[in-house]
């Protein structure tokens, strides 16, 4: 039965198993960390908003696995980017500048990780104006952190689903299957730096409109470990038919199936909640800028519990997160 198989994959995935596992330190940092009344939004946002004038600064940061840096040093380095560049769209923001934090056994490998980090910079034409380097670590370390803002009233928080939304995915159907992984859908290292800014600010436009209520990009958790973020933070659950996710035809035509493809890192990759009546719209502005969207499922007043169906009359309940 296929949604007992997807729902199987959800259940096992490791990247969900692994965000599940960091609820409780999440939980303590909330309860016993100083609290200030500049800060908007922080913990379980993309980018979290400090209160400046009219406009919110945006802060997110990203680590990179330590396998990844040790086999592929150039897509760590790009990658490093990336992930938080995607924070900032994914709230409707504008990057700003870059920091960045590098730990190395091995000097060796400098040249093609730092090519990566400014193919990456200049790529989404964002500077690195500060970082920290120590060139003998006992171990690999790459992460960042990306600065943005937004004007007040276009923020999109990660946290603010409603109950009877619809869910949008948003995907950039143009992409191939990265060097890395056989899960990694590379939508950007082959692009013009023009492309890959043109379709993110479709998020931008969107964020302006005020037409939504939540967004988060698809992370390594993929569709579903994204989505159960999502309806985490903002206390709901969610119902999703699996016949609604559209498989992108040159994935499709490398033999990918749908337990495969919904364990993908997806880049370029939104998960929107909105009222009904803005969905026609949201999916068309989309559309303008090059990007597939369409509804996948709907937000549920249950708390953090997510059901897949199958557009008929049968469901699961897959997990609580």
């Amino acid at each position: 039965m296929i949604l007992e198989k997807i729902a199987n994959s959800i259940r096992n995935n490791q990247y969900i198993i692994e965000k599940k596992e960091i609820n409780p330190i999440v939980q303590y940092i909330e309860k016993n960390s100083f609290k200030s009344t500049k800060i908007f939004r922080d913990i379980g946002e993309d980018a979290a908003a400090v209160e400046n004038d009219d406009k919110y600064i945006l802060i997110t940061t990203d680590r990179i696995k330590t396998s990844f840096i040790e086999n592929f040093p150039r897509g760590a380095g790009y990658s490093s980017i990336l992930v938080s560049i995607d924070d900032i769209y994914a709230c409707g923001g504008i990057p700003l500048a870059a920091s960045i934090i590098i730990s190395l056994r091995d000097p060796n490998i400098y040249e093609d990780l730092l090519a990566g980090i400014c193919e990456g910079s200049m790529k989404f034409k964002v500077p690195i104006i500060r970082g920290h380097t120590n060139t003998q670590g006992k171990c690999y370390e790459l992460s960042s952190t990306m600065i943005g803002e937004i004007n007040k009233q276009d923020y999109i928080s990660a946290g603010n689903a409603q109950v009877e939304d619809n869910i949008i995915l948003v995907v950039d159907f143009d992409g191939r299957i990265g060097k890395a992984s056989k899960l990694f859908y590379d939508t950007t290292m082959f692009k013009s730096s023009e492309e890959v800014l043109w379709k993110r600010r479709s998020m931008n436009i969107i964020a302006t409109k005020h037409i939504v209520n939540a967004s988060k990009d698809i992370s390594n958790g993929g569709i579903f470990g994204t989505l159960l973020q999502l309806i985490n933070y903002s206390k709901v659950g969610a119902d999703v038919n699996i016949s609604q996710i559209e498989i992108p035809p040159t994935l499709i035509n490398q033999g990918y199936d749908l337990e495969t493809y919904i364990r993908m890192y997806l880049t370029t990759s939104f998960l929107l909640t909105a009222p009904e009546k803005n969905c026609t719209e949201i999916i068309a502005i989309f559309q303008e800028y090059g990007l597939n969207a369409n509804i996948i499922g709907n937000i549920i007043k249950d708390p953090n519990l997510l059901r897949i169906n199958n557009g008929k009359e049968e469901s699961i309940d897959v997990l609580r997160f």
